[in-house]
């Protein structure tokens, strides 16, 4: 079995003149968190649709656990979509048991899985009430509930965040990761960057309907540090000398109520770190010292700006 559950080769689509996806190849490895990322407009929810078979592409190919994707997978895929498909005047359980047996569980699977989700969600005096009756953040869960309740071995979650506060925004991103670690592959499509380094493992950007980077979090990170380092010392004002000196660029300097101050400053690209730390280390107490990353959000901006210069 490939290592990938999906892999896209050159997907390419139009809607009349407009081009929505050039050429994109792509992999997601099984068994982790894929953020699919993008401005809006970038293409991101038409290769949804390709994955999920609700459209075709133009041309080029999906190749699931190795092999092309026939319309009989989507089977083994859940879907939660942006502009949420939820019955309004239908009680939630009722919801919840359609969707559950329309993707072939039998009843008794069917009550044992919503026992589960209803206890996980706190929601089990929810059961009798409309859709139309809860707030967007309660409708939520149940949409989730519906996308995962068949233990699918492909997640798809496109802006899963939305209509939630912290405590149930957390609640469903310790779902997500508890999925995973049960087997599924997730594809995480999503606006929140803070989210996006929580979770994922490896993401892809698409802007103006092509692939602009792909890789893991961590590598990409590290594709675009800029020698930028952070060190909390202790020492006496005038022992610390002017970092010019050294050929640091100082880009903060704040004293913190300990009486320890807090620098942030731009090494050059040949500086090691263990050199770095030599300089600083005679004179005083070094409580901290760390190069820091930049932020996906940082380069979703960067690599964004870039592309539409």
């Amino acid at each position: 079995m490939s290592d990938n559950i999906i892999e896209a080769i050159n997907i390419s689509k139009s809607y009349a003149k407009k081009e929505a996806l050039k050429n994109i190849n792509l992999t997601v490895p099984r068994g982790s968190v894929y953020g699919l990322l993008g401005p809006n407009g970038a293409g991101k929810t038409t290769f949804i649709r390709i994955l999920t078979q609700i459209i075709g592409p133009d041309s080029g190919e999906i190749l699931l656990n190795g092999k092309p994707m026939q319309r009989s997978d989507i089977e083994h895929i859940g879907y939660m979509p942006e502009e949420r498909g939820l019955y309004k005047k239908m009680k939630v359980g009722e919801q919840v048991e359609y969707f559950s047996r329309l993707k072939g569980m039998s009843k008794e699977q069917t009550f044992d899985a919503i026992k589960y989700w209803f206890n996980v969600f706190d929601i089990k005096d929810w059961y009798g009430k409309k859709m139309e009756e809860l707030s967007k953040g309660m409708q939520q869960k149940v949409q989730f509930i519906v996308t995962v309740i068949h233990k699918p071995s492909l997640i798809i979650l496109d802006e899963p965040f939305s209509g939630f506060d912290p405590l149930n925004a957390e609640l469903v991103r310790d779902q997500i990761l508890k999925l995973r670690d049960e087997g599924a592959s997730v594809i995480l499509s999503t606006h929140r960057m803070e989210s996006v380094e929580e979770l994922c493992d490896h993401i892809s950007l698409i802007n103006n309907s092509q692939k602009v980077i792909e890789g893991k979090v961590s590598d990409i990170q590290l594709q675009f540090k800029e020698n930028l380092f952070e060190i909390n010392l202790r020492s006496d004002p005038g022992k610390i000398p002017d970092l010019k000196a050294w050929g640091y660029q100082i880009h903060s300097s704040n004293e913190q109520g300990d009486g320890s101050v807090t620098m942030r400053f731009m090494a050059n690209k040949d500086a090691v770190s263990n050199d770095i730390l030599q300089h600083f280390m005679p004179i005083g107490q070094v409580n901290s010292f760390k190069e820091v990353l930049p932020s996906i959000n940082d380069v979703f901006i960067k690599l964004v700006k870039g592309e539409t210069k």
